[in-house]
């Protein structure tokens, strides 16, 4: 049995999104900024897959700008909303401790320009709190970026009130939403959103493409200088095959939304069960707002990386966290966000399933990590401690911890 449940790092090519580009590189090969027939059909294509894009997320085609994916609309969006609010004096920005790289690296980045940053508590449930967020806003908070649903545990954030918050305050709002696209409903009119990220290869389209939505009003800052495309805001020929397979794979995906969510779901928590029966062993973040297809554990005792290949040799593909960061030695910094400690979060499991898994796939995931498990353990002189009381679990020192 071969089993990829790794679609959280990234998705295989839908067959719409491939027929879509084979026939626009095929069909619409010119430059979209030439003014001939061969490059107007490019721009025509360009342009309808902005348009569809636009429907989806329930905006205008003027404030879609077309990117390489998401980690350079992240870089844009954020930098975009902190030197417009300089302009004002306005140098804070909100944000939480356990965003993607693409986003907290970017703030980083802000802070040696002189910005100030305040990350927000995700606590055990992996969820910021509107609240929250509401008390941290001060006089010079430029910009708050919360992601939409979190890469590594998959729990989905209060957008919509933090939004509201926002749009109430005249604070402007940013989203990642690489990992909530194509899986949950989102509407950036709905959800006060300013400006959104997604990722074109998280939802079955191809890889290297993606979209930066920004609310009419926002001047956004370049990082690619050169020629006038995308209306000056993005330089570089348009990679008009990408993005109009992109379009087909966002489409279809908005289809089937329902359809997959109620698929998935029963799954997903049948999966949560199987494993939660495996000793000293922990969900990680809320178990039920979370991705419809997401699931990530710790086990007690073992090498998440042992653990990934030692399933890789069952067949079934996973990983321990964001694909953004699998050649570090750290551990998960999502994990040390919601409270895991060190021991633990490096014998982490992310399951990240696809729309058409199976019921025995389910089952077959969960004798075989249960197997893995054992395994290692019993090779582990760390575990041979644990269970002759020479060192205290710590998912017990945790749980305790937690109702003091």
């Amino acid at each position: 049995m071969n089993i990829y449940a790794d679609h959280a790092a990234t998705t295989k090519t839908s067959r719409a999104a491939i027929d879509a580009m084979v026939d626009c590189m095929e069909n619409c090969y010119g430059n979209p900024s030439s003014l001939y027939s061969v490059g107007q059909q490019a721009k025509t294509a360009l342009e309808n897959a902005r348009e569809k894009v636009a429907k989806i997320l329930n905006c205008d085609p003027k404030e879609i700008t077309f990117t390489s994916g998401g980690s350079e609309a992240d870089n844009q969006a954020i930098r975009s909303a902190a030197y417009l609010g300089a302009k004002k004096g306005k140098k804070h920005i909100i944000s939480t401790a356990f965003e993607h790289h693409a986003v907290l690296h970017t703030l980083k980045k802000l802070e040696q320009e002189g910005f100030t940053v305040t990350l927000l508590d995700v606590h055990k449930e992996g969820i910021v709190s509107a609240k929250e967020v509401a008390d941290a806003i001060r006089e010079d908070t430029a910009l708050v970026t919360v992601m939409y649903a979190n890469n590594e545990i998959g729990t989905i954030q209060p957008i919509a009130e933090i939004g509201k918050i926002c749009r109430e305050r005249g604070v402007l709002f940013h989203t990642d939403a690489v990992q909530a696209i194509g899986h949950i409903s989102v509407d950036v009119q709905r959800d006060a959103v300013d400006m959104l990220s997604l990722s074109a290869h998280k939802f079955h389209g191809p890889k290297g493409v993606g979209v930066l939505y920004a609310r009419k009003g926002i001047l956004l800052t370049n990082l690619i200088e050169g020629g006038a495309q995308e209306r000056g805001k993005r330089a570089g020929t348009e990679n008009v095959p990408g993005i109009v397979g992109m379009t087909a794979a966002l489409e279809e995906a908005a289809k089937h939304l329902e359809e997959h969510r109620k698929h998935l779901i029963p799954l997903r928590n049948r999966l949560i069960s199987g494993l939660s029966k495996i000793e000293y062993s922990e969900l990680n973040g809320d178990p039920e707002n979370r991705l419809p297809g997401n699931v990530n554990f710790c086990f007690e005792g073992i090498e998440g990386e042992s653990l990934l290949l030692l399933l890789d040799d069952l067949g079934i593909q996973a990983s321990s966290g964001s694909a953004c960061t699998s050649g570090s030695l750290d551990p998960s910094h999502v994990l040390l966000a919601i409270g895991r400690l060190h021991e633990v979060a490096h014998g982490s499991l992310r399951l990240s399933l696809g729309e058409d898994i199976t019921e025995e796939e389910i089952d077959y995931i969960i004798e075989s990590v249960r197997s893995v498990v054992e395994r290692l353990r019993a090779m582990s002189p760390f575990w041979r401690d644990l269970i002759n009381g020479k060192r205290p679990h710590v998912f017990k020192q945790y749980q305790t911890q937690l109702l003091q």
